[in-house]
């Protein structure tokens, strides 16, 4: 028999949340998923993920559920339209929302919580797709603490550490600040290669640079790898980072604090999702600028010193 205690609902299954459910599972919790898309369904039952009818199915009598979902829209439909998982929840579980939404959507999820007896914690994730079967993401959680306390074991299951930042929305604040730093970093990696290739360096050595220099952060290395075969398959897409933008934007209203390089960057997605390449990599502000400027494809060359020939 399961230990009730150890009972998860997880509503979203796609990129992130079937990884994430999946490390879950191996830590010895009984998770039971769903999710809207047929093929997601599938790829669930492929990896041993038990699927409810429904989600309020999944949810029903759970200690804990989890959701991983894409957008203010689907929160509020998923966790407070007709069916929502809410009201189908058992008093003094835990509802932990891993989803890069805004503040004030967040917070009418709390008010229906909080009137339900459910405990609800914040935590949107640090790390992307690429990464997040290995465990390795982190997260930003606020909310109760002592729930946040209770559930640490369940966190430790599925990300690597875990930053608690006070009773209410704190958290999406956090994750909000940080992709602007992100989005903001491929604005200001597209002009310094651009400006480098016109300055005559190969891409290589350029690429080199960066890595060996005072702005070689773990974004920036993280990006230089694929920029060396100029892989710009997606692990956050063009569209994904406009969408985080907009929030940020708003968030940046809400409080009053001016963001001007949010809004400019916030364009240049804009110009390359009007231009068809809005599911490709976010970093695909690269090769954007070199268009505009007139920049073809480099010659990619001798790898730089100290890298493995292909």
């Amino acid at each position: 028999m399961t230990d009730a205690s150890r009972t998860v609902g997880w509503i979203g299954i796609g990129k992130m949340g079937l990884p994430m459910s999946v490390l879950v599972a191996k830590a010895g919790y009984a998770v039971t998923a769903f999710d809207q898309s047929a093929a997601r369904i599938a790829a669930a039952q492929q990896h041993g993920i038990p699927v409810a009818e429904s989600a309020a199915e999944a949810v029903r009598n759970r200690a804990a559920v989890i959701t991983s979902l894409p957008d203010d829209a689907v929160l509020h439909t998923v966790m407070l339209g007709a069916g929502g998982i809410i009201g189908a929840m058992a008093q003094n579980s835990v509802l932990i929302e891993t989803s890069t939404v805004s503040a004030e959507a967040s917070a009418e999820v709390d008010a229906a919580a909080r009137a339900r007896g459910i405990a609800y914690l914040r935590a949107p994730l640090s790390g992307n797709a690429s990464i997040v079967h290995t465990g390795a993401l982190s997260c930003f959680v606020s909310g109760p603490k002592d729930a946040f306390e209770n559930t640490k074991p369940l966190f430790a299951s599925f990300t690597s550490a875990q930053t608690y930042l006070g009773p209410a929305e704190e958290a999406r604040y956090a994750k909000l600040a940080v992709n602007l730093m992100i989005a903001v970093s491929a604005a200001m990696m597209a002009e310094s290669l651009a400006l480098a290739r016109k300055g005559g360096i190969g891409w290589q050595d350029m690429l080199k640079v960066l890595d060996d220099s005072a702005v070689a952060s773990p974004m920036v290395k993280y990006k230089t790898a694929p920029l060396r075969t100029r892989d710009f398959a997606s692990t956050f897409s063009c569209k994904q980072m406009a969408k985080d933008l907009d929030l940020i934007l708003g968030a940046g209203h809400a409080v009053g604090v001016p963001l001007q390089l949010a809004a400019q960057v916030r364009e240049t997605y804009g110009a390359i999702i009007a231009q068809g390449d809005g599911e490709t990599d976010f970093i695909a502000t690269v090769r954007h600028l070199e268009k505009l400027v007139g920049l073809g494809e480099p010659n990619l060359g001798e790898p730089a010193p100290g890298e493995p020939k292909s």
